[in-house]
């Protein structure tokens, strides 16, 4: 089995991406894992701060090495946003292969501070394990907004960038190029995207020279996302969606079973839509992968 990091090397160098979806239940890692293994390419479950606390730090990590494990297939595990050392250290010893370290709405010299003595304290306990720091602003909450804030005083400037890489020795780095997290109503009605700042992403590229993460993906543009990871995103994440397709998938089977109370026969319709949802973010980003999992 590949480690994560022979993965992001391979997406490096092939103009394509990981796919990274968060899960906050057993029906979503579901949907996430059963998609990628039909389109036989890696994926990445992330899970927050508030998902791990509702679904369980080791427990989470347990579920996700057992399907690793048992199937042979690569699926990872990222500790995503995680805003505080006792927190990532946590997920560190529950085997997490990833750690996003995010104190960005801290002033930058704090953030390097800190994003610096978190990766020194995660590599003294697993020099194997990834870890993220962010810069700039992509607001926050993977929800349904009405508005969007004024992110662009947040954008991430290259120079920031590659000094921020060089001080904390970071693994990746999260950047703000015009991504936001959650949807606005219009994204979800269809009548709007949002729109990326490719040419900061490549300056960016150029500098840190690291592998990249575009947080806030959902809505955005497809073919931006497609020039993004030609410009050198990595890896994508995916959470709105996720969430949006899981309560309409819930919603379809409560009105088509509007008397059934069996969770087993509810939740199929959860997976089935969620699935529609990955399946056509992961052949967006990774659908030329090469690098097939032996048995499947």
């Amino acid at each position: 089995m590949e480690t994560l990091r022979k993965i992001l090397e391979q997406a490096d160098t092939t103009g394509m991406a990981v796919g990274h979806f968060n899960v906050s239940d057993l029906v979503t890692l579901k949907a996430v894992f059963e998609a990628a293994r039909d389109l036989r390419v890696p994926v990445i479950v992330g899970v927050s701060e508030g998902e791990r606390q509702f679904m369980g730090v080791r427990q989470v990590a347990a579920t996700v090495k057992s399907l690793r494990e048992e199937y042979d297939f690569p699926i990872f595990l990222n500790a995503d946003h995680t805003h505080s050392l006792p927190s990532a250290i946590e997920a560190a010893k529950a085997g997490f292969d990833w750690i996003v370290f995010d104190v960005s709405t801290l002033p930058f010299e704090e953030n390097v501070r800190q994003t610096k003595a978190a990766v020194e304290a995660l590599k003294s306990l697993r020099p194997d394990i990834l870890v993220e720091g962010e810069i700039g602003d992509i607001g926050s909450g993977s929800e349904i907004h009405d508005a969007a804030p004024d992110l662009r005083k947040g954008l991430t400037s290259p120079a920031k960038a590659k000094q921020f890489v060089e001080e904390t020795r970071v693994d990746t780095l999260a950047p703000a190029v015009g991504n936001m997290h959650g949807m606005l109503k219009s994204m979800v009605a269809g009548n709007s995207k949002k729109r990326l700042d490719i040419e900061r992403i490549r300056a960016i590229k150029a500098e840190a020279r690291i592998f990249m993460t575009l947080h806030g993906a959902s809505g955005t543009d497809d073919n931006d996302l497609k020039e993004a990871i030609a410009a050198g995103i990595t890896a994508v994440h995916i959470n709105t969606e996720v969430r949006l397709a899981w309560r309409r998938g819930f919603d379809a089977a409560l009105e088509k079973q509007s008397n059934e109370i069996v969770p087993y026969k509810l939740l199929p319709h959860v997976v089935d839509s969620v699935k529609q949802v990955v399946t056509a973010r992961l052949a967006l980003f990774s659908g030329g992968w090469r690098a097939r999992p032996a048995s499947v």
